[in-house]
């Protein structure tokens, strides 16, 4: 259950998290507050599964990384340990099971072609992998979502 402190720090951290060297001592300012408390409800929050990642978003073109998207047919009683597998990477940003044939869907991020190929042809070749599909972003869209807790 999501107190309303909660509520406050999730809306703040969502789109007002500063590049401080102690950003959470700021947050606490904004909630009169300590940072360690703050700290501490985020760990909560983290370990609750309420928060997934803090952490910058970067412009990966910009940076010189190519993204795909993948969808995965993968046997069910594989799906744990394919998914482990794949969140180890580096450049993964969203791993989901779906339903349907293609049952996991995932996006990386790679520096180039050639470590972005390695790095399916090592996941397609883990135990329990029917298919793979490899969808590069030849566009890029970005929506900024936040979601108002109060």
């Amino acid at each position: 259950m999501l107190t309303e402190f909660d509520k406050r720090l999730l809306n703040i951290i969502q789109t007002d998290l500063s590049f401080e060297k102690r950003p959470f001592a700021l947050l606490a300012e904004k909630l009169e507050t300590t940072e360690a408390s703050v700290i501490e409800r985020l760990k909560f929050l983290k370990d609750q599964g309420f928060i997934r990642r803090i952490g910058p978003f970067f412009d990966s073109t910009k940076l010189g990384y190519i993204g795909t998207l993948v969808a995965l047919e993968v046997k069910e009683d594989c799906l744990p340990q394919v998914a482990s597998a794949i969140n180890s990477y580096y450049g993964v940003t969203h791993n989901y099971e779906r339903e349907g044939t293609l049952n996991l869907w995932f996006t990386l991020l790679s520096p180039n072609l050639m470590k972005q190929d390695e790095i399916l042809e090592t996941i397609r070749s883990l135990d329990g992998v029917v298919r793979l599909l490899n969808l590069p972003a030849t566009k890029k869209f970005k929506v900024s979502v936040q979601f108002s807790l109060t």
